[in-house]
């Protein structure tokens, strides 16, 4: 059994970026709007960058993984569009294969930039609407490449303490 952990900047940082407000923003729109920029970092390769739009089912927890994926020409930066919870499980990559995996719960007002190449599992959103703004690569070329794990990797929530 994998647990969930609240993500933080710190802990993700090796699979790729939070995106959430803090820190550093300016004053826009007469003053009404903070503006928190350049909060992740677009990876793309031989293509451009696009906006989608995302429908999921929600999941309970606890969650079996059975698939992991990764893209190789572009990160994936998902955004929820309501202030809800998402489960995040990724893993580094061992000779083309997912290596030992984290997962992370991201909070309301979080998202995440997952790195290029780097495995991870479907999204997975734990409350909410299920829509998310997703920005990654558009283009020519395979971007996509998924392994079923042989052994069902089950998550639940980190218990609190």
């Amino acid at each position: 059994m994998l647990e969930a952990m609240p993500i933080t900047p710190e802990a993700f940082a090796p699979f790729g970026e939070v995106v959430e407000t803090g820190g550093d923003f300016k004053l826009i729109n007469e003053g009404c709007c903070r503006r928190y920029s350049d909060l992740a970092t677009l990876d793309i390769l031989d293509g451009r960058p696009g906006i989608s739009l995302f429908q999921a089912e929600i999941r309970a927890l606890p969650h079996d993984c059975t698939l992991m994926e990764r893209h190789p020409l572009g990160s994936q930066c998902f955004i929820p569009m309501q202030n809800a919870e998402f489960l995040v499980i990724v893993a580094p990559d061992e000779e083309g294969q997912p290596g030992p995996p984290s997962a992370f719960i991201a909070g309301p007002g979080q998202g995440v930039n997952i790195g290029r190449n780097v495995w991870h599992g479907v999204l997975c959103p734990i409350s909410g609407s299920g829509l998310f703004a997703v920005i990654d690569r558009i283009g020519a070329g395979a971007n996509l490449e998924e392994v079923r794990l042989k052994t069902t990797l089950r998550i639940r929530r980190a218990r609190p303490g």
